[in-house]
């Protein structure tokens, strides 16, 4: 699958970052995520409806979520493209549902770790929306122009990494210092 990005179909770009207070030597961002359970998942936005874990046809991992952003159902299929303890590359042709009809917008999710200090991790979620040619055929449709489907995609895209950044950090934090997921927050 190869990425869409460009300034032409660029819908939204949001990083945010958050503190793990665990050495990097013990953060594994890739088991974090390709294990993940579905009631950590939810837990972790109150945007979150659910995820799971699955595999591409060649054995590639993917994690499946479904999620709302602003006004969107998305159903996504991020394909690891790249699965290491500091770094994940998450692609995905997902699935957006809203009133109006049902339409495909690809997604880029990274997540990556980085040492701060000897005890401490810095954790940053960057997730980038691309219109598809499916999108473009839907904003045609509805009268709508890529600026405005962008503007409001970019303000409900990065409200949501807002709330759940800190929230899969402490996420991870947990996990890297007790290897479970379920302690409280």
């Amino acid at each position: 699958m190869e990425i869409l990005q460009t300034p032409e179909n660029a819908l939204s770009h949001t990083t945010v970052t958050a503190i793990i207070n665990a050495p990097i030597e013990k953060v594994n961002i890739a088991d974090w995520l390709l294990n993940l359970p579905d009631a950590e998942y939810q837990r972790c936005s109150t945007q979150h409806i659910g995820a799971a874990i699955s595999t591409t046809y060649d054995g590639e991992p993917v994690s499946l979520n479904v999620e709302t952003i602003g006004d969107a159902l998305m159903v996504q299929h991020y394909v690891a493209v790249e699965h290491r303890p500091d770094c994940c590359r998450m692609l995905s042709i997902s699935d957006s549902i809203t009133k109006g009809g049902r339409t495909k917008v690809q997604v880029l999710w990274e997540l990556k770790a980085t040492k701060i200090d000897d005890n401490t991790t810095l954790y940053t979620n960057e997730i980038q929306a691309t219109a598809t040619p499916e999108m473009f055929e839907y904003l045609k449709e509805h009268n709508v122009n890529l600026a405005d489907a962008a503007a409001s995609r970019q303000a409900a895209s990065d409200a949501h990494n807002h709330e759940e950044t800190p929230n899969f950090a402490k996420s991870i934090e947990n996990k890297a210092l007790t290897g479970k997921y379920n302690q409280p927050f």
